[in-house]
């Protein structure tokens, strides 16, 4: 008798649980279909603008000499919007880590800010963007619903998992690195699910408006073997090296430039003459925009050796300038046209080190080795899978604790299983 009361109890406790956990799980199913639908048709649109205003300034060069200019707008919306202290990405990090908001009107500014840096040539990415508006967005969506601070917080990473989906077409990648980049060492796993449905669904509303997923094709590639096991070992080192300087160059230009130009309307006005005027001196239009086009150029021939840095000095003066934007892509250019040039020194195909230093410099910059795992899944296959995990493990450990993003909590040593707790250096 005692047996069967004992199982009676089992049993609720169990059905309680299930109960409990189903109620969560429809939940964050209704969250992520309203997210993913509202954030993947927006991301679409931001992405079909940002290639019409991409093709718009190829096909009117001119253009170009009007970004110190533009750059006096962006300045006057967000005073106009009184956002001059916005802190971009770095305010949807502290939004996760604290009880900070990401107002609705960040999606408005970063949008319309993004658009004019990319129509004038300005030399950065898209992603900044997408991580803003999708945070925007989210935390918009918790408020409406009244969700407490903790659930708000959940909906920020969703948002910014859909809205990277969207734009970039790696689902997987998009997922786990709203939760992975906030807190190094920590995975916010309790965003697993909303994370990973919101952005299959937005990757499905991109691909209904025929946006295709950012892919690469690297052929044939040797076998994995002691030889060229040491050979990327090498390269994953430079990649390493080069996601330091990249994170240094960022942040030092910014801090000189705000040093010397305390006006942020005489910043950007500078900064938009420098980089019209390298641009101009170099004569070509490869540094201007998030570079997609050399990408894509480093996997079939080998780039010149400044090619890397000079994408990370245009950059870092249209970033520290006050121009928005992201820094992931230019991270990939520097990844791959650095690989293409490193691939005939060291004897390895330019399509095999060109997404290694892709996915290694990502991993150097934000601290997210999962990510770059399924980054490269998604964009080169498993092909080079074996390549890439060593060149991310490597490039991982060598970059220390420097960061894109001065807002990222190291919580657990790199080199130890030792809780640390520090922000990233910058």
């Amino acid at each position: 008798m005692m047996d069967i009361i004992k199982i009676k109890k089992q049993f609720k406790i169990l059905l309680a649980s299930f109960e409990h956990s189903a109620k969560i799980l429809f939940k964050w199913l209704a969250c992520s279909v309203i997210i993913g639908l509202l954030i993947g048709l927006i991301g679409s649109l931001f992405y079909w603008a940002i290639s019409a205003a991409t093709t718009f300034r190829m096909e009117h060069t001119y253009i170009h000499f009007l970004l110190p200019l533009s750059g006096l707008v962006i300045i006057g919306l967000y005073q106009l919007m009184h956002s001059l202290k916005n802190s971009g990405t770095n305010l949807v990090i502290k939004a996760i880590q604290s009880n900070e908001e990401v107002p609705l009107k960040v999606s408005f500014l970063i949008i319309v800010s993004t658009l004019i840096t990319h129509l004038f040539g300005g030399s950065a990415g898209r992603e900044g963007a997408a991580l803003q508006i999708g945070g925007s967005f989210g935390n918009y969506i918790g408020k409406k619903l009244k969700f407490d601070e903790r659930d708000t917080k959940i909906l920020i990473m969703c948002g910014m998992s859909a809205c990277f989906s969207a734009l970039f077409g790696t689902p997987m990648a998009a997922a786990v690195f709203s939760m992975e980049v906030v807190s190094v060492g920590l995975m916010h796993y309790a965003a697993l699910v909303p994370c990973v449905l919101s952005s299959l669904i937005a990757s499905g509303v991109a691909g209904f408006f025929n946006i295709a997923p950012t892919a690469f094709s690297i052929g044939d590639i040797p076998a994995l073997t002691a030889l060229s096991g040491t050979k990327m070992i090498i390269l994953a080192a430079l990649f390493a090296a080069a996601s330091v300087l990249f994170c240094v160059t960022l942040h030092k230009n910014e801090e000189i430039f705000a040093g010397l130009f305390k006006n942020q309307y005489i910043r950007i006005l500078v900064s938009g003459c420098i980089v019209v005027l390298l641009n101009t001196l170099l004569g070509t239009t490869d540094y201007m925009g998030a570079g997609g086009d050399v990408i894509a150029r480093s996997f079939t021939t080998n780039e010149a050796w400044y090619v890397f840095l000079l994408k990370m000095i245009l950059t870092a003066v249209t970033l520290s300038g006050g121009f928005k934007g992201g820094e992931i892509v230019p991270s990939l250019f520097i990844g791959a046209t650095l690989g293409s040039f490193l691939s005939s020194i060291f004897g390895l195909p330019p399509a095999l080190c060109a997404a290694c230093g892709m996915v290694a410099v990502f991993c150097g910059v934000t601290n997210c080795p999962i990510t770059s795992l399924l980054m490269a899944i998604e964009m080169f296959g498993t092909k080079a899978i074996h390549y890439c995990i060593l060149a991310i493990a490597i490039s991982y450990l060598l970059s220390g604790y420097y960061s894109l993003y001065s807002s990222q909590k190291i919580v657990y040593s790199k080199y130890e299983p030792r809780y640390i707790n520090r922000n990233a250096k910058h």
